[in-house]
């Protein structure tokens, strides 16, 4: 998809809902700018560490009641693709998680999806919390015109601050495909990986060329 105009270059199966894994992330990071400001501070739940699938992608060394600022949080979403992150940040800007996923849907009706049901903001299984391409590109697009969320989706690495563990701990972006990474790509920008055994791998990567912004979903 090109992003000025949304005009769509090549599509296979564009419609297909399909589970999403964590690229179900830039929803949740758009709407989450959308209903908070960067400096608010976000407390670490009982849920928010303890509800989400052992082994599944955090930022790490996070405590029960640490406390971080939402742009921190944000970034621990798009760079580290930490669900905990995920968890707390809908919670806050939610007031619960139930809540905050009822604002993904309602913001993708807006967006004009016709294939998307979240059902949470982390992406991890449910079988009805379903996506399509189209749809995904469509939310994509829309992320991009919110400055704060093209900062953080383009970052390579970011240092996040010290909680109750100790130190500061620097992440490196999970899309290998930007500039210095294993697989870089010429323009490739940033986006958004997931995986989950269930979705298979899914990816956005949003990439520039000769003033050309294209959107990819796989």
């Amino acid at each position: 998809m090109e992003v000025s105009t949304g005009t769509v270059l090549y599509e296979k199966n564009s419609h297909d809902p399909l589970y999403p894994a964590s690229i179900t992330k830039i929803m949740t990071t758009l709407v989450a700018l959308e209903n908070s400001s960067m400096d608010e501070v976000v407390t670490y739940s009982y849920d928010s560490l303890f509800s989400l699938d052992t082994g599944s992608s955090i930022i790490g060394g996070v405590n029960l009641g640490d406390q971080m600022s939402m742009k921190d949080v944000l970034y621990g979403i798009m760079i580290c693709s930490g669900n905990e992150a995920a968890y707390a940040a809908a919670e806050h800007a939610g007031g619960d998680v139930d809540s905050f996923w009822d604002m993904m849907n309602e913001r993708a009706k807006a967006i004009g999806c016709t294939d998307t049901n979240f059902e949470n903001p982390h992406g991890l299984p449910n079988e009805n919390h379903v996506t399509s391409a189209m749809d995904m590109a469509l939310i994509t697009k829309t992320a991009l015109s919110n400055s704060s969320f093209k900062t953080i989706a383009t970052t390579r690495r970011y240092t996040f601050p010290p909680t109750s563990s100790g130190e500061e701990r620097v992440r490196l972006n999970h899309h290998k495909m930007m500039e210095g990474m294993e697989y870089a790509y010429d323009g490739c920008l940033g986006g958004k990986t997931g995986y989950t055994s269930v979705a298979g791998s899914t990816l956005v990567t949003f990439a520039e060329r000769d003033g050309m912004l294209l959107i990819c979903v796989v």
